[in-house]
């Protein structure tokens, strides 16, 4: 499980398509205390989980494989060497909780529709894919490249949020244009309760 604090941004060193999905090696910026990796950790890159299959330590790397359906539900099937990603490792048992519940499992892909600075902060708005609209509320939890993030605005075809700088400079949502591609994932506790809510439904209609 993750918490959506991206904890250091990495850069692809390496992209190559191998059989059956893709590989991926990543550089953690310099200074990022990632000594600690080893084979089998879970990670999450730009909010994906994966795992890491291999390490090393000078210069710091990590290499991880992607499989077919992640290729195809997220846009790291397209990242090539030079592109930057978030990184965050799953969250220690004895770890301070913040943030939200992020299971690195990307519910969709949606596109950057706007940018604008407002004052020292920054307002993006995204498009919003039927498929997770009646999971995105104003003021709710989502995490958007693996960025815990609330939710400011929602209307029927868009949603945004509000970036404060120390988000915007420690993440890739700097590097982010219009029409650029970003990993959602709604919140889980969502999903439960519209679970619980349906079967509650299903119960009453049937008597």
């Amino acid at each position: 499980m993750f918490t959506g604090i991206v904890e250091t941004t990495g850069t692809v060193v390496e992209a190559t398509d191998d059989e059956g999905g893709r590989r991926i090696r990543i550089e953690p910026d310099e200074g990022a205390e990632y000594s600690d990796l080893h084979h089998g950790q879970s990670i999450a890159v730009s909010g994906v989980c994966l795992t890491v299959e291999a390490f090393q330590t000078d210069p710091a790397q990590f290499e991880v494989f992607l499989a077919a359906e992640t290729v195809e539900k997220t846009y790291l099937g397209t990242v090539a060497a030079g592109d930057r990603v978030n990184l965050e490792r799953a969250l220690a048992a004895d770890g301070r909780f913040d943030g939200h519940l992020v299971q690195g499992h990307v519910d969709t892909t949606t596109e950057v529709t706007g940018i604008e600075r407002v004052g020292d902060d920054w307002v993006f708005e995204f498009d919003l894919p039927e498929s997770i609209a009646r999971y995105v509320v104003a003021k709710g939890s989502i995490a958007l490249d693996g960025i815990s993030l609330t939710v400011a605005e929602r209307g029927p075809e868009r949603f945004g949020v509000a970036i404060i700088p120390t988000t915007y400079e420690l993440t890739t949502l700097s590097e982010k244009s219009v029409g650029d591609p970003i990993h959602v994932e709604v919140d889980v506790v969502a999903k439960y309760v519209e679970q619980m809510v349906s079967g509650y439904a299903d119960a009453l209609s049937d008597d």
